[in-house]
């Protein structure tokens, strides 16, 4: 079913000087995002993709287009409806955005005062959520005395005090190291399938959707120029912009220096080998040099996996007569492979 819906959603800023030309952030987006999954946009700096979020909740209103939650177009509503919209929509932040004068309960207080949650209520739904995050320990600590990553479980928590269906979160790992990262992430991946909440990732790092998105799009020059699920991205980017990302996890063929180094420690031809769990290439071609009697040796490369599924990219040493090389390879399919010069 889907929840989100954005239908030729646009955002236009005015010239930031008297006569320049106005600035379109977001281009033309059509967008559906299904309840219940994990969604994550990347793109690079400028691509767009912090407006676009911040239209979901009309925190931005857009230029023209629809913005739907649950069927109901946003751009339509009173401020007073869209209040109530809102307080079903959670987000967190790159900077936390924490209340550096109130401690980790007070953080998480402030939310369910301000939306009217019961009083006698509230200290229940506080030790709920401070148990979930895994800070109990800390309720009366301030945002000064906490890590990163702790501030960051402040910000989750005090995002999910009000009990939304969708979580946004902007840049949320950015400031946070690799090993805090994956923490983040994991419990990112809890609100999703303990809470069955909806979790869109606004990000510019690979790792974090393939560590954690079931679908991705990705932005640029406030586009979505692919959209797909996280193996299809990954296994089989089809746009430029798609293929630098993934090249930042992925082990891609060497380049020409690296190339250069392994033709001489192994004195062969070169190839590289792009496989998917999808298709047969890898075996297809390792059994037809085996027929042949081809000699092949995997030299650089590696397999990766996204969402339980392997691909990768392998480049592989063949030494024996060029017209036996020159015959299998001539039957790969030449979107896998790939002579190294």
């Amino acid at each position: 079913m889907t929840l989100i819906r954005l239908t030729d959603v646009r955002k236009v800023y005015p010239p930031r000087v008297r006569g320049g030309a106005p600035a379109a952030a977001i281009d033309g987006v059509d967008l559906e995002i299904a309840a219940g999954e994990i969604f994550g946009i990347i793109g690079y700096s400028g691509a767009g993709k912090s407006t676009l979020v911040r239209l979901i909740n009309l925190l931005e209103r857009p230029t023209s287009g629809h913005v739907e939650i649950d069927g109901v177009d946003l751009t339509e509503l009173s401020e007073r409806r869209l209040r109530r919209i809102r307080s079903g929509i959670g987000m967190i932040f790159q900077q936390f955005n924490l209340f550096s004068a109130k401690t980790v309960y007070g953080n998480i207080a402030f939310p369910l005062e301000v939306s009217g949650y019961p009083r006698e209520r509230r200290h229940d739904r506080i030790v709920e959520l401070l148990e979930f995050v895994g800070l109990t320990s800390h309720a009366h600590a301030y945002p000064e005395q906490l890590s990163g990553g702790q501030k960051q479980r402040v910000g989750i928590a005090r995002a999910l005090a009000t009990d939304p269906r969708i979580l946004l979160a902007d840049e949320a790992t950015s400031a946070l190291d690799p090993e805090t990262t994956a923490d983040v992430l994991r419990l990112l991946r809890r609100v999703n399938t303990e809470l069955g909440i909806t979790v869109v990732v606004i990000t510019h790092e690979m790792e974090v959707v393939r560590l954690i998105a079931d679908r991705i799009a990705v932005m640029e020059a406030g586009r979505i120029v692919e959209l797909g699920s996280s193996f299809e991205v990954f296994a089989h980017p089809r746009t430029e912009v798609a293929r630098r990302f993934v090249s930042t996890v992925v082990s891609e063929a060497p380049d020409a220096a690296a190339a250069a180094a392994l033709r001489a420690r192994h004195g062969a031809r070169l190839v590289s080998l792009a496989f998917a769990d999808d298709d047969t290439t890898q075996a297809d071609l390792f059994a037809a040099l085996g027929r042949v009697g081809v000699g092949f040796e995997v030299v650089h490369g590696g397999i990766d996996e996204v969402g339980g599924r392997a691909f990768g990219t392998l480049t592989l040493a063949l030494t024996g007569p060029d017209e036996d090389i020159d015959a299998v390879l001539a039957a790969v399919d030449p979107a896998h492979i790939t002579e190294v010069d």
